[in-house]
Parts: structure tokens; C-alpha cells; sequence
């Protein structure tokens, strides 16, 4: 596979993406009992995830517009610069009993996440027309490897130094410097000049139906998926598990995450977008429903890898839906709006799950994501039947 430029690049993207997604999955996996550890409110907990993903938010456009001048790679070790600041700065808050601090360093995790959700666009630069499916799936498959390494380096740190967690984030840095090796050898080439037009405005592209179900799946995939993960750590410990036991649930979820990415383009190939999406939907219903069967280990591991591969259905057949509403002049602006509202409900959703998770309990949180997911049905639906009524006309 290696006998060409665009697999090497490909084989450095999806490396690139490995790291990055094992950072992410540290943050995940001890965030929240990080946060525990120095709030003075348990309600506060999940603060350190939360400001991940506003880190994202915030990050995605400026990301997105400094990248079309200085190009992919300088982008790219920039963000990963930021992941080794982020894992130094929260594991000096953890050892100084800073939430703040803490929270600050996360929203540079954060950051460096804004610039590495554009691994997978950048791999379908690198790669000709018939290789570009297989590479961005290939590229996102890199978190199959964050699945297990994220939360058993989160766990081996947890314990590494005096103060509990603090080695778990000087382990971030060290995962961070990795990647900024791997993406010094990394070329991408500069976009076309038919990409470099004025293109339509914004919300033209976003007004288009497509546009809009595309959004709503990825944000309804990544707000379901963010608010049970981030639950998850603090309702297991909750519920007398050991953290051994939800660092092995978290795995389970994120190779749910990651796994199905070898072959949700195949099926996507087969069945068309929106009957994955569909599918992904009604995963994250099944999610909810094993939720309620209890609160033993087999009902926490059950739930999060329906969450997994629900997610990735969404997610994917999402991402690949957008491809089809833009131009090449227009591809920045609506993936950096797409990521943008993705991240901003990512944030909400972090934000929300330890309170609710505080008020309502594992299992009634849970329920309550299901108005949120018949809305997504009824959206993907109609957008079928739309479809279905022009082709038959």
C-alpha cells in the first residue's frame, strides 16, 4: 500500500489521528473524576470536558480560515503544539487543586481538536478519486487504536505521580509530542485555484435541506454520544464500579466509535446515506433502552457500544451527506460551520451531563434523550421522502 505518495500521507493522517484520538479519550475517560477530584461542587466535575469541547467551538472557523493561508501542515502542527500545552497546563492545575487551571488546560486539548477534525478532509485531498472513500475511512479508523490506548493511559497515569491524575496529563503531552513528529513529514498539497472562488454565502449552503438533515444527524450523533460518555465514568463510580471497570466500558464504547468505520462506507455504498442514518438513530435508541435493564457492569457496557457504533453511523453518513451540498470554493466555510454548531452542542451536552446525571440518575437521564432522537428520525425521513418524490417524478 505504501508503493505511493497519497497511501504515505494517508498511513501519516490516520497515525496523526491516532494520537490526537487517544488525547481526546484521555480527557473523556478521567475528566470528569479529575474534576471530581478538585471541585468544590460535584455539579462542577465534568467542567474539564466541557471546556475541551468549547475549546473546539471556539477553535473550528479560526482553525478552518488560518489553514487556507498558511496550508494543512503548518495547521496541523500547530494544533498538536497546543495538545502538549494543554496536557501541561491541566496536569499542573491537578497538582495545585485548580479546577481552573485544569479546565484551561482541556480547553487547549480542545483546541488542537479543532485543527485535527480536518485529518479526514485532509486525507481526501491527499488522495485521487478512487482511493479518497477508503482514505478518510481509513483516517477515522485511527481511533480505533485511541479506544485502547485513551482511557488504559488515562488509568495508568491516574496513579503515576503523588496527586492522582496529574500523570495522566503529562501522559497527553507525551502522546501530543508523538504526533507533532509524525506530522512534520506530512505534505499536503495546496487546493486547486478553481477552490479559491467566491463560492455562495453561507447561508445559502446551510439552507439547503441536505445541508441541514446532514447537521442535525452529526450534532444529534455527537450530543446523545457526548452527554452518556461523559455521564458514564462518574454513574459507574456512582454505582460502586471500580474505575478499572468504566476504563474498560470506555474502550468498548470508543472501538464501537471506530471500529464500524472499516466498513460504514461499504454499507453507506449499498444502502444509501439516510437508511444508515436511520440506523445510526435507531442504535442510540437501543442505547437508551439497554440503559434502563440496570446499572451492572454488562448494562453499562451494552449501552456505550450501541452508543459507539450509533454514533458512527451518524457521524459518517453524515459527513458524507455534506460532501454532496458544496463546491470546492465553498468546502471550508461549510465544514467549519458543520463542526462548529457539532462542537457548540458537544459543549452543551458536557456541560449538562453532570447535573442531570446528579438530578435524574443514570437511567431517567437517559430516557430524556429520546424526544431528541425522534426528532432526528422524523428529519432523516423526510428527507427521504422528499427524495423518494422527485425520483418519482
Amino acid at each position: 500500500m505504501l508503493d505511493q505518495p497519497m497511501h504515505r500521507q494517508v498511513l501519516l493522517l490516520a497515525t496523526a489521528q491516532a494520537l490526537f484520538q487517544t488525547a481526546a479519550v484521555m480527557v473523556m475517560a478521567i475528566g470528569g473524576l479529575a474534576g471530581a477530584a478538585v471541585a468544590a461542587h460535584p455539579q462542577l466535575a465534568t467542567l474539564p470536558i466541557a471546556t475541551m469541547f468549547l475549546g473546539t467551538a471556539v477553535g473550528i472557523v479560526p482553525a478552518a480560515t488560518w489553514m487556507t493561508r498558511v496550508g494543512r501542515r503548518a495547521g496541523f502542527l500547530a494544533g498538536a503544539a497546543l495538545g502538549v500545552g494543554g496536557g501541561l497546563l491541566a496536569a499542573l492545575g491537578v497538582w495545585l487543586g485548580s479546577l481552573g487551571l485544569v479546565a484551561a488546560g482541556t480547553f487547549l486539548v480542545g483546541a488542537y481538536q479543532a485543527f485535527a477534525q480536518f485529518y479526514r478532509f485532509a486525507a481526501g485531498e491527499v488522495a485521487d478519486d478512487a482511493f479518497r472513500p477508503r482514505a478518510i475511512s481509513l483516517v477515522l479508523a485511527g481511533g480505533v487504536v485511541a479506544a485502547l490506548a485513551g482511557p488504559q493511559l488515562g488509568r495508568w497515569g491516574s496513579g503515576m505521580l503523588g496527586t492522582a491524575y496529574a500523570g495522566s496529563f503529562l501522559l497527553l503531552s507525551a502522546v501530543s509530542v508523538l504526533a507533532l513528529l509524525v506530522l512534520t513529514r506530512l505534505r499536503v498539497p495546496a487546493p486547486p485555484a478553481a477552490a479559491q472562488g467566491p463560492g455562495r454565502p453561507l447561508l445559502a449552503i446551510m439552507r439547503q435541506p441536505a445541508y441541514l438533515v446532514a447537521l442535525f444527524g452529526a450534532a444529534t450523533g455527537y450530543g446523545v454520544m457526548v452527554l452518556a460518555m461523559t455521564a458514564t465514568p462518574l454513574a459507574m463510580v456512582q454505582h460502586q464500579h471500580h474505575l478499572s471497570d468504566a476504563t474498560l466500558v470506555i474502550q468498548m464504547h470508543v472501538l464501537g466509535m471506530f471500529v464500524p468505520s472499516f466498513f460504514t462506507g461499504s454499507l453507506i455504498a449499498r444502502f444509501g446515506v439516510l437508511r444508515i442514518m436511520m440506523a445510526g438513530v435507531a442504535l442510540l435508541a437501543c442505547h437508551v433502552l439497554v440503559s434502563l435493564t440496570g446499572t451492572a457492569f454488562h448494562s453499562f457496557a451494552g449501552a456505550l457500544v450501541l452508543l459507539g457504533v450509533g454514533w458512527n453511523f451518524l457521524f459518517v453518513g453524515g459527513t458524507s451527506l455534506l460532501t454532496t451540498t458544496y463546491t470546492p470554493a465553498e468546502r471550508g466555510r461549510a465544514q467549519a460551520a458543520n463542526d462548529l454548531i457539532g462542537f457548540a452542542i458537544s459543549l452543551l451536552a458536557s456541560l449538562a451531563a453532570a447535573p442531570l446525571l446528579h438530578l435524574l440518575g443514570w437511567q431517567l437521564m437517559n430516557v430524556m434523550l429520546l424526544p431528541w432522537l425522534a426528532a432526528a428520525a422524523l428529519a432523516i425521513g423526510g428527507l427521504g421522502w422528499v427524495r423518494w418524490r422527485a425520483a418519482a417524478a
